[in-house]
């Protein structure tokens, strides 16, 4: 998966809301209101958080996958130089392996060395295009253990462990959280499917009764309030269920997106 940069990841927020907000304005402006104006908004919603979503999800994927070849080239690297090859040669003949998007980024490393750029710029500039917890943590390591001399092996074989390690703890860390997130799923679906079974049978049941007409709310206007409180139980539960999985509130953008079609497709079809 490519790279998102964080001015693209701008551009796109930017134009996703710019998108919504449009959508709204012609809700507005055709007159639209109570319930098809609640669909225009969230169709809005969607649009601001679907694109977003998605970039974001293919940029982690571009750097889960960096730090999860990072084990791998330090090994390579440690074998290399138990050859003889010094710390730049080691990383030229590393990178014409396969490590998937890291692979690129060694080979950006060589040619910035090749146009004359000194071999601790050329990793700070790797540094900060990748800009990953692991990398950020790694590369001064690889830079200090290459101004010290010597044998710079028994380096890079600690910490291909390290790194090896802090990725066996996230994926561990995963596994614990996945089922609070479950449960975020399960209590909201519990509610859709209360909403649903209330309205099957007992708000129809007694529709025509005074307590549910003019004196109170009506059917409709019933309907309308728990479809609101679904969209926000869908939104804010998304958001923190990408919280507690990746510790970042973007990435559940896309559970809020999943929950919030499923409202809509409920209170559509199944009310």
């Amino acid at each position: 998966m490519p790279k998102i940069e964080k001015w693209e990841k701008k551009l796109i927020w930017f134009t996703s809301i710019i998108l919504g907000l449009f959508i709204i304005a012609v809700a507005f402006a055709s007159g639209y209101r109570d319930k098809a104006l609640d669909e225009f908004i969230l169709l809005a919603v969607a649009v601001v958080v679907f694109p977003p979503s998605m970039a974001d999800y293919i940029d982690y994927r571009w750097r889960k996958s960096i730090d999860e070849n990072l084990p791998d080239l330090f090994r390579t690297i440690v074998q290399a130089q138990k050859t003889g090859m010094t710390l730049p040669q080691a990383l030229e003949e590393v990178s014409k392996r396969d490590y998937g998007p890291l692979t690129k980024e060694l080979k950006k490393i060589n040619a910035q060395i090749s146009w004359g750029m000194p071999f601790e710029e050329a990793l700070q500039s790797f540094a900060k295009r990748v800009n990953t917890m692991l990398v950020r943590r790694t590369v001064p390591l690889i830079i200090e253990a290459g101004r010290s001399g010597g044998r710079t092996d028994k380096v890079f074989e600690p910490l291909g462990k390290f790194v090896n390690s802090i990725l066996i703890m996230e994926k561990e860390r995963k596994a614990q959280t996945r089922p609070y997130i479950a449960i975020i799923y399960v209590a909201f679906y519990v509610f859709i499917f209360t909403v649903v079974l209330l309205f099957k049978t007992f708000f129809v049941s007694i529709e025509g009764m005074p307590i549910l007409g003019s004196s109170i709310m009506s059917a409709e206007e019933t309907k309308r309030l728990f479809f609101h409180m679904g969209a926000l139980q869908a939104f804010f539960g998304g958001l923190i269920a990408g919280k507690m999985s990746e510790g970042k509130l973007n990435a559940g953008l896309k559970h809020s997106l999943v929950m919030l079609v499923s409202v809509y497709l409920v209170f559509k079809f199944a009310l």
